[in-house]
């Protein structure tokens, strides 16, 4: 499986996707040194109030091998271009919030199951990259050429299949429908969350077009219903700095484009910055 699209990957290793591979092999090579850690790090629903710390370390355990190689397979392709467009620290929180929703399903459905594998988290990020990618070009063994919205939705379609069919294969498939679900409530939230603050700089939401109403012809001019005015931008706290006004145009059009997660880390810290400012005056 390969991706290959308008940055052909260009990105490397970015920091944190870097760091769970490292930490994921490790943490393999320990279990094949010593099996018993295996059950140590395993998520267990039931005993979860015992063990609290599996939440987190059953993302980092795996089963065999090739367990272990396909969910780095999967980070190493999607994960790169995430960090890079959002940053180390929003990618890694991203990561475990997805991880920590494979956990909450399984608690609902799997109760007595025990959990191992970073598939939850990986399959979050495979969603995030197709909601930021829809189109890219996934290319399943380097020959055939799957679009990455479609792709995901097949590997959703499949997992939930799977779960509710009871299917015993040995696979937490619930692990990763909680990894989906996750991911995809988490980036409607934050989606929420920045359109509000951008509505609080007084720019509303980038998004909407401008409705007019016709009005039948011969109307008498004060009858006239105007259209709609765009919403006022400030322009007290940013007076004279035309090179930031400049990149707030710029952030904006690209949100009205491309929506909220296609922002980098310094954008948004941009954004929180007006906002801030904005306030102040």
């Amino acid at each position: 499986m390969a991706y290959r699209g308008s940055f052909s990957f260009g990105y490397g290793l970015t920091p944190w996707v870097q760091r769970l591979l490292i930490v994921n092999g490790l943490v393999f090579l320990a279990q094949w040194l010593s099996p018993y850690l295996t059950n140590t790090l395993a998520f267990v629903p039931s005993a979860a109030l015992m063990r609290p710390w599996t939440l987190v370390t059953y993302m980092f355990a795996h089963g065999s091998f090739m367990h272990l190689f396909f969910n780095m397979l999967g980070l190493f392709f999607f994960g790169p271009p995430l960090e890079s467009r959002w940053g180390s620290r929003e990618f890694l929180k991203f990561y475990v919030i997805c991880g920590l929703g494979g956990a909450a399903l399984s608690f609902l459905f799997a109760f007595n199951s025990p959990i191992i594998g970073a598939s939850a988290a990986v399959y979050g990020v495979m969603l995030a990259f197709a909601l930021n990618w829809p189109d890219a070009p996934i290319y399943i063994w380097g020959i055939f050429p799957v679009p990455a919205k479609w792709l995901v939705a097949l590997l959703a379609v499949f997992s939930l299949m799977a779960a509710f069919q009871g299917r015993a294969d040995g696979v937490a498939h619930f692990a990763h429908l909680g990894g989906f679900a996750a991911a995809f409530v988490y980036l409607r939230w934050d989606k929420a969350i920045r359109k509000r603050r951008l509505s609080g700089l007084g720019f509303g939401d980038a998004s909407k077009k401008k409705k007019f109403r016709v009005v039948p012809g011969g109307a008498d001019v004060s009858t006239t219903t105007a259209a709609p005015r765009p919403p006022k931008r400030p322009e007290r706290p940013f007076a004279g700095d035309e090179r930031l006004l400049n990149e707030l145009d710029r952030v904006l059009d690209k949100i009205s484009t491309a929506g909220m997660s296609s922002l980098t880390s310094d954008e948004r810290k941009l954004l929180d910055d007006v906002s801030r400012r904005y306030r102040q005056n």
